[in-house]
């Protein structure tokens, strides 16, 4: 029998507990596949494990004084006319003063490092940024592609390496554009233009959401970000190109109509310029000026 049964059971504890959070190490935002979500979930860490400095001997040291203090150690020392220690003063306002310091050091670079304004570098300079313009409707997702000429629902793809530029806005109520693997929520407004830069590492379908409240549809408002090949996606164009539908200011007043589960949806052309007037709140179909208006009521 060990000579240390509380040491022993302690230990024990330690390792389930450490298993325990190494087992929700699956969680998205734990596992990033590009620089910008990399880049946030060493900051996470770094400030849970600042605060964790306070936090553990906080702890700690409440269990180990209601134990030593406890009614039935008349050992320990009473001292009903203490007031003032310099030693606990010191301690207690400089470990807070220089956590708060390296915090603030942190947030500042951090702020300016993952601002999702903030072009991103690709491996080779030369690579040129991908363009993608987003639209968050009730309750579905509309990408169009400006310099390929296509457009998609629900769906969008891009090569690993290459840095992404995002133009976002909203054709109805607030959301909120999000691919947790690759870091870096931002708000979809309507009448009003967000920027977002984000780059993939490695190839794979990464799950995208609106983690912004916006109706009965939102439950189901999700989307696919596929991270491929050069080749992949030249091929993944290729079958939108394929389509039969198009993308004009008179389907897009039928596509804006809100819905729910919505599924994939590819154009092989988008008109130009229609993302600026959905910013704009102003579509011409069939040359007759009109504002998107979309009613409470989901269709199926």
């Amino acid at each position: 029998m060990s000579k240390f049964p509380i040491a022993g059971a302690a230990r024990a504890l330690a390792c389930a507990g450490a298993t325990l959070l190494l087992g929700g190490c699956n969680m998205a935002i734990l596992s990033p596949k590009g620089d910008i979500g990399a880049h946030e979930k060493t900051l996470l860490l770094t400030a849970l494990g600042l605060m964790l400095i306070v936090v553990i001997p906080v702890i700690a040291l409440t269990l180990y004084f209601a134990w030593k203090y406890r009614a039935s150690n008349t050992r320990a020392d009473y001292a009903p006319t203490w007031s003032h220690s310099t030693a606990i003063e010191v301690v207690v306002w400089t470990i807070p003063v220089i956590i708060v310091g390296i915090l603030g050091v942190i947030t500042w670079k951090s702020t300016h490092e993952l601002d999702p304004y903030r072009p991103l570098q690709a491996s080779n300079p030369a690579v040129k940024p991908l363009v993608i313009e987003v639209v968050s409707l009730d309750w579905k997702w509309l990408f169009i592609y400006p310099e390929q000429g296509i457009a998609t629902v629900n769906e969008i793809a891009f090569p690993v390496d290459v840095p992404v530029q995002f133009r976002i806005t909203s054709a109805t109520v607030m959301n909120s554009f999000f691919i947790p693997r690759l870091g870096s929520q931002i708000y979809s407004m309507a009448g009003m233009e967000t920027r977002l830069h984000l780059i993939a590492r490695e190839a794979g379908e990464y799950p995208g959401i609106s983690a912004n409240y916006s109706g009965a549809g939102f439950s189901d408002m999700r989307f696919k970000a596929i991270a491929t090949t050069p080749q992949g996606f030249d091929q993944w164009v290729a079958r939108a190109k394929a389509s039969q539908e198009q993308l004009t200011p008179s389907s897009y007043q039928a596509l804006a109509q809100p819905s729910t589960r919505a599924p994939t949806e590819y154009f092989a052309s988008a008109t130009p310029g229609l993302f600026d007037s959905i910013l704009r709140q102003h579509v011409e179909p069939a040359g007759l000026a009109m504002c998107t208006s979309p009613t409470d009521t989901p269709t199926e």
